[in-house]
């Protein structure tokens, strides 16, 4: 007989959440199998899993804390990480869990289980026509059966088995409740990742962490397995775009009024509000005029517009070799980021002793506008992600791909690589390799554009091993020049001597700085003021590039200078006639040690790419 659990404290539901995270991961790709409603595109179990795994990554941060931090920090987390429909209604659910828990620092049965009750009352006002046979079905019986047991039982044991039981009852009901799912012969699988979350907690209990063992995820009944690629979309959900956008903001609308203003240009809409941030998710064939609308309301920290009809045509073909994953210092825009599906691990700002995850809670406008209002009275600070946050995005990636390549910022710079390392050593022990980690051996678009054409090579059927063998030799003929307006920020991170930086103010000695082989920063020349700067570059560059290429990029990453930066763009353009030339703010935690004023230009030389087919293992 098992030991009785009277009550929750914070402690115990941050483990049962992590260990739902985890259960959820371990059946992701079934539940992508299965995705068929409201669109069969394939990917509600890499969107439960991220949103959940967004909810892990503050946890860990968090540590053992009282119940309602712990419950708190759970809910923002999911509103900041909430992906697809399926995230948005399990944030919703969570935000309604933690007004049920309030400010109790223990919940016992009935409490429990009327905090389920609320996350499900959260989650049904939330949806403008609510549909049955969804997570909506499954949480309404997950609270019912909650309610019925706390009234018998005292114990969570049971009562935590008779809510995944009746929990998944109500699941096994939406094969009829949707002739979607009828006619694929599956259940929802939005409602069966909810499942698998009280799952995990029910196996935390009775077999302890994260026990991942025979996951149920790698065999599905040959229906199932199928379902989503060979799914028709019905004609009043044929939108082709997963439109989904953050906004941060003092004066944001209610969710019913984004729903309202949002109505006129698609369907499967959800809203999720806090205090300060809202997110909307909505299926749509005009992605510029909800980008437009939200930019109304605030400032936009992140937006995404997935192509379903692209994502349900490659469910038709196998998946792809390699996925690609940068840190945020890569710089890369999120129209190019969301065109190649290049994710980010982010690295942390922090402002005080306030944090902020680069480029996902913080913008780089947002960092400028505290450094321009004094930063909350000391100067901002970073540091890099942990293992961690590496092991998550690799477990993420290889839901979609059969292997994953890693550009990093450089080793010589920062401990982002050495993360990143760790990571994939613990990922390889664990069984399960085909992780590449590439030390870029630069910063911002010395990333960026590296993971750009690893990015291209996945699309062209490269493995991860022959990706990161070439993005190895094109960062050989890859460098890069910067300036900095003030030696300040090099000074604090001690780049430069005070004497160097006294007597450079005092001449008015711009620094041009590169990267050695290593990665570390070196001078590279110095000129008297700001207009000597391009031409003294341009002369660099002539002499580092190699007379005759073919395929050369530029990428320009400027510190709040966008009109410099737009120069610099165009003066490249018409000296070199690029392949392209990408532009971006520096974000945050690399302007932290530049400063405001700082811009330079990179270059990558990609002459030389091997034949794509003897590239490919197998290939004749």
């Amino acid at each position: 007989m098992g030991t009785a659990i009277g009550y929750v404290d914070g402690p115990r539901l941050r483990r049962s959440l992590l260990a739902a995270a985890a259960w959820v991961t371990a059946g992701r790709d079934e539940l992508n199998r299965i995705n068929v409603f409201p669109v069969p595109d394939g990917d509600t179990g890499t969107n439960f899993s991220h949103t959940l795994r967004s909810i892990a990554e503050a946890l860990h941060r968090l540590g053992d804390a009282p119940l309602p931090d712990v419950s708190r920090t759970a809910a923002e987390a999911s509103v900041r990480g909430a992906r697809g429909n399926s995230g948005m209604m399990l944030s919703h659910f969570l935000l309604g869990f933690n007004e049920g828990i309030g400010s109790r620092m223990r919940v016992r049965s009935q409490e429990l289980a009327a905090a389920i009750r609320r996350g499900f009352e959260r989650l049904q006002e939330a949806l403008e026509k609510p549909v049955e046979g969804t997570i909506l079905s499954v949480a309404r019986e997950a609270a019912a059966g909650a309610e019925t047991a706390a009234r018998e039982e005292h114990d969570l044991v049971p009562l935590l088995r008779r809510t995944l039981a009746r929990a998944d009852e109500a699941l096994q009901r939406t094969t009829g409740q949707l002739a979607a799912l009828k006619r694929a012969g599956v259940v929802d699988a939005g409602g069966k990742g909810f499942v698998r979350m009280l799952e995990g907690v029910v196996r935390l209990i009775e077999k302890g962490m994260h026990a991942t063992d025979d996951a149920g995820g790698g065999a599905a009944a040959p229906a199932a397995a199928a379902a989503a690629a060979l799914a028709v979309v019905a004609a009043d959900q044929d939108y082709r775009f997963c439109t989904e956008v953050l906004v941060r903001g003092d004066h944001l609308p209610s969710s019913a009024d984004a729903r309202r203003a949002l109505a006129p240009l698609g369907g499967s809409l959800l809203a999720l509000r806090t205090a300060d941030l809202l997110r909307v998710h909505i299926h749509t064939d005009d992605a510029d005029a909800v980008f437009g609308v939200a930019e109304g309301w605030g400032d936009v920290l992140t937006r995404k517009a997935d192509d379903m009809r692209e994502q349900h045509r490659l469910l038709r073909t196998a998946a792809r070799r390699a996925a690609v994953i940068c840190d945020s210092a890569c710089d890369l825009p999120d129209t190019v980021l969301d065109r190649f599906g290049i994710q980010l691990v982010p690295l942390t700002v922090m402002f005080g002793d306030r944090e902020f995850l680069d480029r996902v809670e913080l913008t780089p406008a947002e960092f400028y506008r505290r450094l321009r209002a004094g930063g909350e009275g000391a100067p901002p600070t970073t540091s890099q992600p942990a293992p961690a946050l590496f092991a998550s995005a690799f477990e993420h990636a290889r839901a979609d791909a059969d292997g994953v390549v890693a550009v990093v910022l450089s080793s010589g710079l920062s401990g982002t690589w050495a993360s990143a390392e760790a990571a994939r050593r613990t990922f390889a022990a664990e069984g399960a390799g085909g992780v590449e980690v590439v030390d870029s051996r630069s910063a911002s678009f010395g990333v960026g554009l590296l993971a750009l054409r690893g990015a291209e090579l996945a699309d062209a059927g490269w493995d991860a091993g022959a990706i990161a063998r070439e993005l190895e030799r094109v960062r050989g003929q890859s460098g890069m020049f910067f300036t900095v307006d003030t030696l300040e920020y090099l000074l604090r991170s001690g780049r430069v001597t005070r004497g160097q930086a006294w007597l450079g103010g005092l001449l008015s000695m711009k620094p041009i700085l590169s990267l050695d082989r290593a990665g570390h920063a070196v001078p590279a020349a110095r000129v008297r003021g700001r207009a000597a700067l391009l031409p003294r570059l341009f002369r660099l560059l002539d002499a580092a590039l190699p007379p005759q290429r073919r395929r050369l990029r530029f990428g320009v990453a400027h510190a709040d200078v966008p009109e410099l930066a737009e120069r610099v763009r165009a003066a490249l353009v018409a000296r070199y006639q690029p392949l392209e030339v990408l532009l971006a703010p520096v974000t945050g935690v690399l302007a932290a040690h530049v400063g405001p004023g700082a811009w330079g230009v990179f270059y990558q030389v990609e002459d030389g790419t091997p034949d794509l087919g003897a590239a490919r293992p197998g290939a004749s």
